[in-house]
């Protein structure tokens, strides 16, 4: 197993779901200490569980993202104690879909674009000052597919994705020369036991797997793409 992270502090929002799980997971298998924000207790017990030897290197946080305040103690917090902050990746989303626009609840768009653009727009307020002053750090920040390839009856979703997309490039182009990097990853509908229990009908094996995007994630995050920068990858 390769060390690309061994003595790197990385930050995992929303590190407990079905992919921030195994994110996590795989950046402590590469050495890192990994700091997680969660919302589940349940969630965050399963994780230490599965990090096992690793569980030493693993922090867990109940922190709401979308309460600026709140994530602004827990990144100060984060890099007082541990003295430096090397990668930060976005796995907070939601999605909410199945009708056209104007059969859908009125607060559907507020909801999407709250966990899917919002939490991602705090996080780079809060993370960025702290890479810049470093002069090095990656951010990741998960968007969809669905963002550049828009699909009926998911507006709001879509809507959402496609601005999550947009502001990450927009913010790379600030980043560009500092060291510090931004990138989006774009899953398709990703293999997890929620989304096998949605649609029990689909081709599930043609999904791609946590662990795959985890893959891509940590590509992104190490120096093997430190000339990646604004990218969006499909994955």
């Amino acid at each position: 197993m390769q060390q690309r992270f061994k003595s790197q502090v990385v930050v995992v929002a929303g590190g407990t779901g079905g992919l921030g799980k195994a994110v996590s997971l795989a950046f402590l298998a590469e050495g890192a200490t990994v700091v997680v924000t969660y919302r589940s207790q349940t969630e965050f017990d399963a994780l230490q569980l599965a990090a096992a030897e690793s569980s030493s290197r693993l922090e867990g946080h109940i922190v709401d993202v979308l309460d600026e305040a709140a994530l602004q103690t827990f990144i100060t917090d984060v890099v007082a104690r541990h003295g430096q902050l090397d990668a930060v990746v976005n796995a907070v989303g939601g999605y909410a879909a199945g009708s056209p626009p104007w059969e859908m609840p009125a607060d559907a768009l507020d909801k999407m674009l709250a966990l899917n653009l919002r939490s991602g727009y705090l996080l780079l307020r809060n993370v960025v000052p702290t890479l810049l002053a470093q002069r090095h750090g990656a951010i990741v920040n998960i968007a969809a597919v669905t963002a550049v390839q828009h699909v009926a009856s998911a507006a709001e979703y879509v809507a959402s994705k496609a601005a999550a997309v947009a502001m990450v490039d927009s913010a790379a182009a600030n980043l560009k020369g500092t060291g510090v990097r931004a990138n989006s990853v774009l899953p398709s509908i990703i293999n997890t036991a929620s989304n096998r229990a949605a649609m029990p009908d689909a081709d599930h094996a043609a999904w791609p797997t946590p662990e795959d995007i985890a893959r891509v994630i940590l590509f992104l995050c190490s120096d093997d793409a430190r000339l990646v920068n604004g990218a969006a990858i499909a994955v």
